[in-house]
């Protein structure tokens, strides 16, 4: 049985518009979700869950239904700019893709990010923060963290992160060491890669900004961080651009070996954390 949801609102967002509209078409024109379900090569249970708000048509679909009802580009448009628009309820939808991901790509510059984060740094950062329920956003992030790395498939998961994010003192030291400590252990992981990029490798994309890209068994969709919220991207030839940033972004980031000797070296020099002989030794 499919999960219930409040009921559309077309004045919420332009996803809910366009689920509503499709609905509304469907109707018109007396057809059964069956029926658009062989027009759009997809399961009853999938235009079921599109016009619910539950998933969301892509560009194919949206092509052959507006050839159908006789709309011009009425459904295209109209993805189009759902795509590109600010979405309310974006990171319900994002969680939803994340939990569902094979690979997710992360960079990040300044914090670590959500999924890395140990529960004390999680406190350290919502300290900072007016008017947020703490307890109810660290087991918002627990959730999160554990919908994406201990579920029975987990994904392949590339972090990239600024040597930065490893020396701001968020929490203070102790809470520092025992983050740095849990980033290498989160590297110890077979489906896991953390690597830093450092002070030296100079300018590079990743600084514009926050970015996760990530993807399903059938398509491509990124995450795009800002102040005060971020943007979902599910427009195809701008998540390909996303990801191309995040390769240029990798190509300056140390090895995952040298990117532990980097982590290890923060922790003697900033917190006072132990670090192993071996891997203090300097590559000839």
């Amino acid at each position: 049985m499919p999960k219930l949801r409040d009921p559309l609102d077309p004045q919420l967002s332009l996803w809910h518009l366009l689920s509503f509209q499709l609905r509304h078409l469907r109707e018109l024109h007396g057809l059964t979700l069956a029926q658009v379900g062989v027009i759009i090569n997809a399961a009853r249970s999938t235009v079921s869950n599109i016009e619910a708000g539950r998933l969301r048509i892509d560009e194919r679909q949206a092509a052959l239904l507006d050839q159908r009802y006789g709309t011009g580009a009425l459904i295209q448009t109209l993805l189009y700019f759902a795509c590109m628009g600010h979405d309310p309820e974006w990171q319900r939808q994002y969680a939803d893709y994340e939990a569902r991901a094979t690979i997710i790509r992360i960079y990040h510059g300044q914090i670590i990010p959500t999924g890395f984060q140990t529960e004390a740094y999680i406190r350290a950062l919502l300290a900072a923060r007016v008017g947020v329920n703490v307890e109810a956003a660290v087991t918002a992030r627990a959730k999160k963290t554990a919908a994406i790395f201990e579920r029975e498939v987990p994904p392949y998961v590339w972090l990239l992160l600024d040597e930065g994010a490893l020396e701001i003192e968020v929490g203070g030291r102790e809470v520092m060491r025992e983050q740095l400590q849990h980033l290498l252990d989160m590297g110890k992981r077979p489906n896991v890669s953390v690597r830093i990029v450092p002070k030296s490798s100079g300018s590079h994309l990743g600084q514009d900004g926050p970015m996760r890209a990530i993807s399903l068994k059938t398509r491509d969709l990124a995450y795009i961080g800002a102040r005060n919220g971020g943007r979902l991207v599910e427009t195809p030839g701008e998540v390909r651009e996303l990801i191309i940033e995040f390769d240029l972004i990798g190509q300056q980031a140390a090895s995952e070996e040298e990117s532990r000797r980097v982590i290890r070296r923060v922790m003697e020099c900033r917190y006072g954390g132990a670090v192993a002989e071996e891997l203090l030794q300097r590559h000839d």
